[in-house]
């Protein structure tokens, strides 16, 4: 099951979480013939978008961005407060095996966060410091909550999964040794073990320690196709240049990228956007 769950080190006053992606990071990839390095990237941005928006806790909408000018030009992964997902890379050609600095050359990373009743989205950059993904997101939670955080990741073409650790503002004076002790622990962890059940993953991380595992919260892959949103932003153009579309090149091809979407429209768009109102005699 595509699911996340939660886990609480009861006597040390550190928290964490396991994400697991399997049908919903396969629908994701579908159609798209990514290259491996590219595909596994992108799996291990919909792992680490899972985790943290796991944390939103009213309507909207969270979406990590990658940006770059090296050959993987643009990855971006949005996840809503149900835990819906969607996502695309964008390259500049062929991509060949490379570290991640080569993948996206001189890049950033954007936090967009868009809640309901909001007329605009919160929006943040910071630089990719890091060699790997999840070096650059302990950095970037470092900077944004001021909380140690640490997290490790993994995706091949079947999985994308991820284990989330955070330490609480009272975890020294519980356990002087336990934040140093968790982490050590979880870097034990091998990439394919990433794919295990939580529970026997953590009963295997930390056989020692005193954990409150959660219930799962269920993930999916959610990308509907939407004609009316086309539509409308076709409609937004105004009939003289949708006509100058259609006579230039007899349809209209829209692509959604980020849902792998096609829609393609006819001449007889142009009577379906912009009906001449009818005139009534009285």
């Amino acid at each position: 099951m595509d699911a996340i769950r939660r886990f609480l080190f009861e006597d040390l006053d550190v928290r964490g979480a396991v994400v697991r992606l399997g049908p919903a990071w396969q629908e994701m990839q579908a159609g798209r013939d990514y290259a491996p390095i590219v595909r596994d990237l992108l799996g291990e941005l919909a792992a680490v978008t899972t985790l943290i928006g796991s944390n939103l806790k009213q309507p909207g909408r969270i979406s990590f961005q990658l940006q770059g000018h090296g050959p993987v030009r643009i990855m971006v992964v949005d996840c809503d407060e149900q835990l819906r997902l969607r996502g695309m890379a964008k390259t500049g050609g062929s991509v060949a095996p490379a570290p991640l600095s080569g993948l996206l050359g001189d890049g950033r990373l954007m936090l967009t966060l868009q809640t309901d009743g909001t007329a605009r989205p919160y929006q943040s950059y910071v630089p990719l410091a890091g060699e790997t993904l999840a070096a650059i997101f302990e950095n970037y939670l470092a900077q944004s909550e001021q909380t140690p955080t640490r997290l490790w990741l993994a995706a091949d073409a079947d999985m994308a999964c991820g284990l989330f650790l955070q330490k609480l503002p009272g975890a020294d004076a519980r356990d002087a040794d336990g934040w140093n002790r968790v982490q050590l622990l979880a870097s034990t962890v091998k990439p394919a073990e990433l794919a295990l059940p939580a529970e026997t993953l953590l009963a295997n991380l930390f056989a020692e320690e005193t954990l409150r595992l959660f219930a799962p919260r269920p993930v999916r892959y959610h990308c509907p196709r939407d004609e009316a949103k086309v539509l409308n932003m076709l409609r937004t153009l105004g009939r003289e240049e949708v006509a100058e579309m259609l006579a230039a090149h007899d349809e209209i091809v829209v692509q959604d990228d980020i849902c792998n979407h096609e829609y393609r429209f006819g001449p007889e768009i142009l009577g379906h956007l912009f009906a001449t109102p009818s005139k009534l005699l009285h």
